[in-house]
């Protein structure tokens, strides 16, 4: 961790190497999105608080010590999960808002001076899918 670390009240999962941060209010959905995320491949990074850095034009995230490993199944407990470690983000994704839109726009969020790209909630059944081929691939008007 570097002196310029910050903690975020979010959520983060690794999917193909890229990460996905989740951010909303309490009880918005983040630990269930990386739940379902980690159903279909992805990696735990963090739950609940995540350590985000910036290296280079990079934002990096990573559990802090006391919750690596942790992830919050409501209902269930607190399971454990191999964490992914490090990982450079990729996506924000805003559960705390809905996206209205059935085509959004590319949208950005600012974090550590660095613009990443910004998906709002979405209570379609097929969300998490959605995001998990965004990381592997990305959107058709995005530039890479």
């Amino acid at each position: 961790m570097t002196d310029d670390s910050i903690v975020q009240h979010a959520s983060a999962v690794s999917v193909s190497g890229n990460g996905l941060l989740a951010i909303g209010p309490a009880g918005a959905g983040k630990s269930t999105l990386c739940l379902m995320l980690m159903a279909v491949g992805g990696q735990l990074v963090a739950d609940d608080r995540v350590r985000l850095w910036r290296e280079g034009d990079a934002v990096l995230a990573d559990a802090p010590h006391t919750l690596r490993g942790c992830v919050e199944a409501r209902g269930v407990g607190i399971l454990r999960a191999k964490p992914a470690g490090p990982t450079r983000l990729a996506l924000v994704v805003d559960l705390g808002r809905t996206e209205e839109q059935r085509l959004p726009p590319c949208r950005t969020r600012e974090l550590l001076g660095v613009r990443l790209p910004l998906v709002l909630g979405s209570d379609q059944p097929h969300f998490h899918a959605a995001l998990r081929q965004y990381l592997i691939a990305g959107r058709a008007d995005q530039d890479s």
